[in-house]
């Protein structure tokens, strides 16, 4: 049961070996940037070192008691990522699927819309905007 917050690439393949033994399934998502109009070049992550490993900490393990797993991961990038390459990741392993499944939703939406990363949208002239929470993104949290 781990979060880590890294600019470095994951590789999934390693990254889910051996992860949820013994477990009666794994549930595992990746994230990739995505340029929805078509004019951004990257992705600018900001983060406070400390404060966003421990909130990544504590919402795992709000999943693992929650929803019973047997483990679970986090990883989240930060820095400048290109359109198209992972941003983070969430596994879960449980005793049954349904029990993953939901682990893994409920931490993707609490990430979507609590974790305590900066993203800056960057075009092509070198400059960005800021992106701003989504209100589909607190609705979907409020499920939980």
């Amino acid at each position: 049961m781990a979060a880590r917050v890294q600019t470095e690439a994951f590789d999934l393949a390693q990254e889910l070996a051996g992860f949820g033994r013994g477990a009666g399934a794994v549930v595992s998502f990746t994230g990739l940037v995505r340029d929805d109009t078509g004019a951004m070049q990257a992705l600018e992550i900001e983060h406070y070192p400390g404060m966003t490993e421990r909130a990544l900490q504590d919402y795992g393990a709000e999943a693992a008691r929650r929803f019973g797993l047997s483990d679970w991961l986090i990883v989240h990038r930060h820095g400048r990522l290109a359109v198209g390459e992972p941003i983070m990741m969430v596994a879960t392993a449980a005793r049954h699927r349904r029990a993953a499944f939901d682990a893994a939703d409920y931490l993707m939406d609490w990430l979507k819309s609590r974790a305590p990363f900066w993203k800056r949208e960057i075009g092509a002239d070198g400059g960005g905007d800021w992106v701003a929470a989504k209100d589909s993104d607190e609705d979907a949290l409020g499920r939980w």
